[in-house]
């Protein structure tokens, strides 16, 4: 529970637990669309919190001779994704999906922003252009003074996210309190949105804010298409929703400015506030 490493004859009995909780939502309607193996297979969090480290050859071993098969035994559509760590992990990632034991039945990953550049995450898909990656951790600080307005720096990482071929993002942690619990760790986490212990009152993030710009337009099952400017303090990104909508997100990490926006022979100037995240929304 604090520290330490899995032990391969923990496998049997480790993916049992996870059957069971599986079993155990599904049972109160609550179904899991996919789990990942552990929360950062590469670190103990020296002993801070519940964790153990995964070597890269156990995963593989795990996925592929035990919690794999299992699930597939029991009929449960629950997606594995390996990894659930940093961006400068890429290369055990690749390495395991390279395993075709484990492809029978993993061929995802998810991915963490802490260490590393998300360009990493594109080596994996070069590597593994059918592979499925996915962006499940990161969240502000309650204590940090910009808590509530560093929506311009989170519209720069998930816009980063996805540029790199992660098809979600996940923020950590949903909701906590004013003074970030219930946290079992040594981190100073906030939560998307703050609920007041006391007073219940509903506090949104910058963070809250950024998955907006994206989640309030973006449509499930939507495509990235190119997008391409010169400008360094401009972050971009475009997608076609499957209604053929199309839907550009700016965020301005600079000064406010005018910018042209064109598609084929179409163009319309666009005028940005400082910091800011904007949403443009067409047929």
């Amino acid at each position: 529970m604090l520290g330490g490493s899995m032990r391969q004859r923990y496998f049997g009995a480790y993916a049992q637990y996870l059957l069971k909780f599986l079993q155990a939502y599904a049972a109160e309607g609550a179904p899991v669309q996919a789990l990942t193996v552990q929360n950062e297979v590469d670190t103990d969090q020296d002993g801070r919190m519940p964790a153990c480290i995964w070597p890269q050859e156990y995963e593989i071993g795990f996925v592929k001779g035990y919690l794999g098969p299992l699930l597939r035994r029991n009929g449960l559509s629950t997606r594995i994704w390996i990894l659930d760590h940093n961006y400068n992990l890429w290369g055990r990632a690749s390495s395991e999906l390279d395993d075709t034991g484990l492809r029978k039945f993993c061929s995802e990953v998810a991915f963490h922003g802490y260490a590393g550049t998300p360009e990493m995450m594109s080596k994996v898909h070069e590597a593994h252009p059918d592979a499925q990656l996915y962006w499940t951790e990161g969240g502000p600080d309650y204590r940090s003074p910009d808590y509530l307005t560093d929506w311009v720096n989170w519209g720069r990482t998930f816009t980063a996210a996805l540029r790199n071929w992660c098809r979600s993002i996940t923020g950590w942690n949903l909701a906590l309190d004013e003074k970030g619990r219930p946290n079992i760790g040594p981190f100073s986490c906030g939560g998307i949105v703050t609920i007041h212990s006391q007073t219940k009152e509903i506090t949104r993030s910058g963070q809250y804010w950024a998955l907006a710009h994206f989640s309030r337009a973006v449509r499930r099952g939507a495509t990235r298409f190119e997008s391409l400017s010169t400008l360094a303090e401009v972050d971009h990104i475009a997608f076609e929703n499957p209604d053929e909508q199309k839907v550009l997100v700016v965020t301005n990490s600079g000064p406010a400015r005018t910018i042209t926006l064109q598609q084929a022979r179409q163009s319309a100037n666009l005028a940005l506030a400082p910091d800011s995240v904007t949403t443009l929304v067409w047929s």
